[in-house]
């Protein structure tokens, strides 16, 4: 398990180093050390530290999901009947086994889950509510709310004080 470790005890190059990347994971260690005014070697063996203590999980493409055929983006709430461990069980195994569910909370309050979906159309959303995500036991109900505008999407977190 990581450290957590307060933005203020964390060094003001790495919180940098970390604000650059989140915008420019593909920027090179030499234009990286330019923008922080520090020499290539000492870049890269903070980088390495930031990768080896979990600041740094993973480099990825972030895609666009209209160009790739995903027209719509749906918020799902789902309710279980009972919270019995079998049924929460296999609500997680399933919806990991999902890939159109982009990110899937376990929440307090109102909905026991929010699941955000990707999907391609109507009836793409229909085949997903009825043949993927009812079937599984335990579901007492299920809201599905469409998105009509992405107002803000971002991964970038803030990393200054």
């Amino acid at each position: 398990m990581i450290k957590s470790v307060s933005n203020k005890a964390m060094e003001q190059i790495d919180q940098q180093i970390l604000e650059i990347l989140q915008t420019n994971g593909r920027i090179n260690n030499t234009e990286l050390a330019r923008r922080i005014n520090l020499s290539p070697p000492a870049t890269h063996k903070r980088l390495k530290r930031l990768e080896k203590t979990g600041y740094i999980r993973d480099y990825v493409a972030l895609l666009d999901r209209e160009r790739m055929g995903y027209d719509m983006l749906c918020f799902i709430n789902v309710n279980l009947q009972m919270h019995q461990p079998e049924h929460v069980e296999e609500f997680r195994i399933r919806v990991l086994a999902m890939p159109q569910v982009l990110e899937c909370y376990h929440l307090t309050g109102k909905n026991d889950y929010l699941l955000k979906v990707v999907i391609r159309n109507r009836k793409d959303l229909e085949r997903f509510v009825v043949k993927e995500l009812t079937p599984v036991s335990g579901i007492a109900n299920i809201h599905t709310s469409l998105v009509l505008t992405e107002i803000k999407s971002t991964t970038v977190l803030p990393t200054g004080a």
